[in-house]
């Protein structure tokens, strides 16, 4: 679980109302990317990585379509805007996932050197950067990412929830599960 103990000394960042709206606009994009994701039955988990103010990469999870395990959302923009930059490192990015990354997406992030994540909902059983630990701001790690979560929170877990919902209740299966 989250410790308090760990979180920045000088507190989370809040962002101003203009960066709110800015982020709402690149969520609604990632949302979007969910939403396809959904449609093949992927879990809905959208991402976008932006440069000054520009979209650079976008994606959808995809590790049953792939048949590849590292093919969420977040690798996948990263694989894309690295081979568009031709380099593995992305100073200067924000990256957008409507999910909490897990350990694998956050150590990606933080290999890229991405300056900045905005996720919208928590992931209580898997995320590595507030619910369960907190990579890239705990000061353990050379690179220390800015976070800002919950932009979009509710549409980002609603989608969730709509899409595991009848997985739950015993239709529509996962394939490969």
């Amino acid at each position: 679980m989250k410790n308090q103990d760990n979180l920045p000394k000088d507190g989370p960042i809040l962002p101003t109302s203009p960066q709110i709206e800015i982020d709402e606009k690149w969520m609604n994009q990632a949302l979007e990317q969910a939403r396809i994701a959904a449609t093949h039955g992927e879990v809905p988990v959208g991402a976008v990585l932006t440069e000054a103010g520009s979209l650079l990469a976008i994606a959808g999870n995809s590790p049953i379509y792939l048949n590849d395990p590292t093919a969420h959302a977040e690798i996948l923009v990263l694989r894309e805007a690295a081979a568009k930059k031709g380099n593995y490192r992305l100073p200067g990015t924000t990256l957008y996932v409507t999910l909490e990354p897990c350990v694998m997406c956050i150590g990606a992030i933080l290999h890229a050197r991405i300056e900045r994540l905005v996720f919208g909902a928590l992931d209580p059983k898997t995320g590595a950067v507030q619910s369960c630990y907190m990579i890239g701001s705990d000061g353990l790690l050379n690179h220390r990412l800015e976070i800002t979560s919950g932009i979009l929170g509710d549409a980002c877990s609603t989608i969730l929830k709509d899409f595991f919902r009848p997985r739950r209740e015993g239709k529509n299966p996962l394939p490969n599960r």
